[in-house]
């Protein structure tokens, strides 16, 4: 049997994933990433080998991904976040076209192709705006917990207008509206709001084709879900293993090029990494 792993080390959040050759996955492990990143890397790999049963040298080839892939040692080649991402939606929605993956720091929309390949991308790489740190501060202002706030900002009846979407301002922004006696629904109702109508603005430099997955640990959140949807007019395809895709993709290439390895194929030292 012939194993792929993939290792997505985020800006909070580490990620690890083990694929076997029918490309089910035999363990998915999220840990902190930390201040040390390359022993996040490490420690999620080892406890993705622990949960699927397996010895760290059965796992043929492994592939790093995410914004501290190139401190993977361990690993045999490094893809980018936004390829591996269009790799794993596109692995468990075949007919995705259009990729919304937003995480804590970076919201990111990417263009597939018929074979998961990245046609286009566009990407809010310098600022947290409209990312899952901005929901996590709005959560904190108004003493929510981040897994409630998607849940509260569906009741909204009145949602507010935000002046910012900077998570600078949140705060303030917030405040007001608490003082002005605002509900938290209607605040937190506004919060996602914002988030969906910033994202548009990347969505549209790439164009939408049907059908539309949405990725990343937000996409766990049912307030920001109903909130793209809205705006997009369209349904999303969303997943469990949503936080875990960039994950996936990369132990999707890992498998590939482990059966290459193993059918005696030359694999291109560094092909694919960018």
């Amino acid at each position: 049997m012939i194993y792929g792993g993939g290792v997505d080390v985020g800006s909070t959040q580490t990620k690890a994933v083990i694929v076997d050759e029918s490309r089910t996955i035999l363990a998915r492990i999220l840990i902190p990433t930390g201040a040390n990143v390359t022993r996040a890397g490490e420690n999620s790999f080892v406890k993705a080998c622990e949960a699927a049963g397996l010895p760290r040298e059965a796992v043929g080839y492994v592939v790093g991904t995410g914004y501290g892939r190139y401190k993977i040692l361990f690993g045999d080649a490094q893809i980018t976040e936004i390829t591996c991402h269009a790799r794993g939606a596109q692995s468990l929605f075949p007919a995705t076209r259009t990729v919304i993956d937003m995480g804590g720091q970076d919201t990111k929309v990417i263009k597939v192709g018929p074979d998961g390949s990245v046609a286009d991308f566009s990407m809010n790489d310098k600022c947290a705006a409209g990312t899952g740190r901005f929901l996590s501060a709005a959560a904190d202002v108004t003493g929510v917990g981040l897994d409630e706030i998607g849940p509260l900002a569906l009741q909204a009846k009145v949602p507010v207008r935000l002046t910012s979407v900077c998570t600078v301002f949140v705060e303030s922004d917030i405040m007001s509206y608490l003082a002005q006696r605002k509900t938290i629904e209607d605040i937190l109702g506004g919060v996602h709001k914002a988030i969906a109508t910033r994202t548009m603005s990347l969505i549209r430099r790439v164009g939408v084709e049907n059908e539309v997955t949405f990725t990343g640990g937000v996409s766990l959140n049912i307030g920001m879900v109903r909130a793209l949807e809205e705006v997009l007019g369209e349904s999303l395809n969303v997943s469990k293993e949503g936080h875990y895709m960039g994950a996936l993709g990369a132990a999707l290439f890992a498998l590939e090029r482990a059966q290459a390895g193993a059918r005696g194929e030359h694999v291109a030292e560094g092909a694919g990494r960018s």
